[in-house]
């Protein structure tokens, strides 16, 4: 017997049946930012939308639960509905986690909607666009992982007209699936590692995009295995090229009449940005370590921030706590065009809930404080020596994961916008995963060591 529905629920599920969809899953996002969820069948639909599928917490990663307690629900957002571009017959929810009647204080989507609430009282609507970077692969009958076209081999392939047509039949799919969803590619290439590909996207709200991302990067893996290879997501999976980046391009606007307010073209400093602009970068700068936790989250994040280690030279990766105009050698880059602020700290395998949350909440804070990042940096960064970098009183971003947790556990913004729940759980999941890697014994030091001493 199908479940009873609100007019509202009754339509959606209307709509959903002659689009000939069968099951609806109701999707939220792990502590890694990855999709959990469970599946109903259409006729079940009213059931899910009220939370009925449940979720044992203790059998997740960073879901700070005992397995005596009672699970969490995920209560789906209508507006994020997706139907699987892959699968037409099966809908995508994705949901904010509840335990009782009450929002899960440890839900990455809740997150970030704590803190959006708070810009709104501030007057203040978060746009957020992200660049999505990412290598398509195979591999090959001896184990080997390469580039899916055996003419991806250029030592600077970056932009490469062969290299993307080699590819253009799946990357063209995910494209043209990411535009019957409505997101509005407006370019796409070929990057600058051998099967690194970008997707440039129309932005959005806050929420809204990092929907989109999680969603993202299941997609890219189901079509790209479709075609028998695979898709990663891992910021830094070959030494010598660069590694995938999600530059967050920010932007406050008016709640009221949509007013973009990071735009000025009059602005003094040449970088068409408004006070409250630099101010935004200003408190994103006093907490950068900090937020490198959540938009480096990994141990293999903090081998794409270096400034050299690449085939064609620079990785284009930031490495110092500063920020410039149109110059990417900067953490915080300001476009051409002005009007948003460009994180490149940020890489693809971060949970978007989270890193959003935070560069948001910072940057709150330097408004309300009224901080001022200082003169931008138009120079090549990458050039100046320790001692010239130390005069200027620019300083690193963390150099490990070790170091970015540590960073995130002693700053008092994270608990804020994490709550305690969450804190206490990221820090100790994350501490734990550097502990293992920094007692783990490499191929690298075996070669070195085994019979040097």
């Amino acid at each position: 017997m199908s479940d009873p529905l609100t007019p509202e629920i009754q339509a959606l599920q209307t709509s959903l049946a002659a689009q000939g969809v069968k099951y609806a899953l109701a999707s939220f996002a792990d502590i890694h930012g990855m999709c959990k969820a469970k599946s109903v069948p259409l006729s079940h639909l009213g059931q899910m939308m009220a939370g009925s599928e449940l979720f044992t917490g203790a059998a997740l990663d960073g879901v700070p639960q005992a397995v005596s307690d009672d699970e969490v629900a995920a209560h789906p957002d209508p507006t994020s509905l997706t139907i699987l571009p892959w699968k037409s017959d099966v809908a995508w929810f994705a949901s904010d986690l509840y335990l009782g009647d009450k929002p899960f204080a440890a839900c990455s989507r809740g997150i970030l909607k704590r803190v959006l609430a708070e810009a709104a009282t501030m007057g203040f609507t978060f746009n957020l666009g992200i660049e999505t970077e990412f290598f398509l692969l195979r591999e090959t009958a001896d184990g080997q992982v390469i580039p899916v076209s055996d003419r991806d081999t250029l030592a600077k392939p970056c932009y490469d007209l062969q290299g993307l047509l080699d590819n253009y039949e799946w990357v063209t799919e995910i494209v043209e699936a990411m535009n019957q969803m409505g997101w509005d590619v407006y370019s796409f290439d070929h990057e600058d590692g051998n099967g690194q590909f970008e997707t440039d996207f129309a932005y959005c709200d806050a929420l809204k995009m990092a929907d989109r991302l999680v969603f993202f990067r299941l997609m890219v893996k189901e079509i790209a295995r479709k075609h028998g290879f695979f898709a990663t997501f891992m910021p830094k999976p070959f030494a010598n090229m660069t590694g995938s980046g999600a530059h967050f391009n920010m932007s406050l606007a008016d709640i009221h009449t949509g007013e973009n307010l990071f735009d000025d073209p009059s602005d003094i400093r040449g970088c068409k940005l408004s006070t409250l602009g630099y101010q935004f970068i200003a408190g994103v700068l006093k907490h950068a370590p900090a937020i490198c936790a959540t938009i480096a989250p990994t141990v293999n994040s903090y081998k794409r921030l270096v400034a050299r280690g690449s085939m064609s030279g620079f990785t284009w990766a930031p490495v110092y706590v500063c920020y410039g105009n149109n110059n990417r050698t900067n953490m915080l880059r300001i476009p051409m065009a002005g009007g948003r602020v460009e994180c490149r700290a940020a890489d693809i395998s971060c949970n978007p809930y989270l890193g959003a949350a935070m560069l948001l909440a910072a940057g709150l804070e330097g408004i309300r404080s009224g901080l001022d990042p200082g003169e931008p940096h138009t120079e090549n960064m990458y050039n100046y020596s320790m001692a010239e970098l130390a005069e200027m009183k620019i300083s690193f971003l963390p150099r490990t994961l070790g170091d970015a947790i540590a960073a995130f556990a002693a700053d008092p913004l994270s608990e804020q916008v994490m709550g305690s729940l969450m804190y206490k759980s990221y820090v100790d999941f994350k501490t734990q995963e550097w502990q293992e890697y920094h007692s783990h014994v490499s191929d690298w030091e075996i070669k070195r060591y085994l019979k040097f001493f």
